[in-house]
């Protein structure tokens, strides 16, 4: 970790060398990207865009055309004009970080957004790094508490385990993660805040992380009115926040919310760059930067970082290109139903659709088979669920039908769970499997009148 930080101080020291002798000029622009001549900067170099009033604007190098490099702008571009030059400012990008970075919000660059003092950041690390290797990676056999008790029960999550939470919108999916934040039992949060609304920003802050999970928390925000750039940087910002604490020895837990805005932001730069839209006008940029979001995540020889990443499926329809590349790369997913909600059954979760690949690895045998019991019961009544609310269901023609109907308030009851109300593991996994137990009486139960 500190032989990366050491390397990444001395390039930071080169590049500032490097902005007198690398000066290009504006020849057009296209879109939201500026053509530069003359610029021979590498691609991810941050520049500087001279105006003649408002001050320079910074931009990235997004790639080239025509002896041409493109640049796509961090900020308005307002006041820019023809033959404007254009400075080099620095080879990679990277953000300070240290311990002072816990309680404190941010923004895509590191920089304090919260009002406080400027906190001592000691390092910095790059905002892109490459994934721990494969071979080097431990197995994941121990369980991360989410404070969500359907998750802990029916979808144990393992320390360094990634995950999505795909729901439309309004189904309840930033109060899902605001309890994670707040109630998880690992050491650090990060919580990276993509292309949110910004009144979202302080509801999310002070109602669903509240004071006590905003303590071990580090929040990343770039707002939807924020360029494209600025959205795909806090990703990578947050994912490197969290990289540091685990390289601290840390369990962390990272929140990515969501991956369909970070999706949405890349397209916006892959085609101002010229790529060709392929899938439903995502270009190939798009589902080349998801595994390699993705794939930094997870556990390593120290520390580790359990992630979930919220997509937002367009028209609750949970085939969409984003959605199916990302249940491709995950190791499960956690589906919000609106219909679930539509009934105030908080948190959404549909946990016949939902799946941890990793929930055999990590649960013991007593709790595998309650949960099997459960979803047996939730099963059945789904099955037989248009039969039942129309009236024309017949008491005692299938004993499974008859048990969950007779226990389906208590289900509904385990399943549902206050803002406020938080879930450890252990009695997450104790309910689980006393309701079971008592799934299975009314089932022998039901069995037995039947017989007679």
């Amino acid at each position: 970790m500190f032989d990366l930080v050491n390397q990444f101080d001395i390039a930071n020291q080169l590049d500032a060398a490097m902005p007198l002798a690398l000066v290009g000029s504006i020849v057009r622009t296209k879109g939201l990207a500026a053509a530069v001549a003359g610029f021979p900067a590498p691609l991810g170099a941050v520049v500087q865009i001279e105006r003649q009033t408002g001050g320079a604007v910074e931009a990235e190098v997004i790639g080239f055309r025509d002896r041409l490099t493109l640049v796509y702008p961090l900020g308005e571009m307002t006041g820019v004009r023809h033959g404007n030059r254009v400075r080099l400012a620095k080879t990679s990008r990277g953000i300070r970080v240290g311990p002072g970075l816990l309680g404190r919000v941010i923004d895509a660059r590191g920089q304090i957004l919260d009002g406080g003092p400027p906190p001592h950041l000691p390092d910095r690390v790059p905002l892109s790094r490459t994934p721990p290797s494969a071979i080097e990676r431990p197995r994941i056999d121990t369980p991360l508490a989410t404070g969500v008790r359907a998750i802990d029960a029916l979808l144990t999550c393992g320390q360094g385990q990634r995950l999505g939470i795909f729901s439309g919108s309004g189904v309840g999916k930033s109060v899902a993660l605001g309890m994670m934040a707040r109630y998880t039992s690992a050491d650090v949060s990060v919580v990276g805040l993509v292309g949110e609304r910004g009144r979202e920003v302080n509801g999310f802050l002070e109602r669903d992380l509240g004071t006590c999970g905003r303590a071990r928390s580090v929040v990343v925000v770039a707002t939807s009115d924020q360029p494209a750039l600025l959205r795909v940087q806090a990703a990578m910002a947050a994912t490197s926040v969290a990289e540091y604490f685990r390289d601290q020895g840390k369990n962390v837990l990272l929140i990515i919310d969501s991956v369909t805005r970070l999706a949405m932001a890349q397209r916006e730069i892959g085609l101002a760059a010229g790529e060709p839209p392929t899938t439903r006008g995502y270009p190939p940029s798009v589902f080349a930067l998801l595994p390699k979001l993705v794939e930094r995540a997870g556990r390593a020889s120290r520390g580790s970082i359990t992630a979930f990443y919220s997509v937002l499926v367009e028209g609750d329809d949970t085939s969409e290109p984003v959605s199916d590349t990302l249940r491709g790369l995950l190791d499960g997913h956690v589906i919000l139903s609106r219909r679930l909600a539509s009934q105030a059954h908080y948190p959404a979760i549909d946990v016949l659709e939902s799946i941890s690949r990793l929930f055999l690895d990590i649960a013991s045998p007593q709790q595998q088979r309650a949960a099997q019991t459960v979803r047996e019961l939730l099963a059945a009544y789904r099955d037989h669920e248009d039969l039942i609310s129309i009236g024309a269901y017949r008491s005692g023609a299938n004993p499974a039908v008859d048990a969950a109907l007779a226990m389906r308030d208590e289900i509904n009851l385990f399943l549902r769970q206050a803002v406020s109300d938080g879930s450890s593991i252990e009695s997450a996994r104790t309910q689980l499997v006393h309701l079971a137990q008592k799934c299975l009486a009314a089932r022998n139960r039901k069995n037995l009148i039947s017989e007679i």
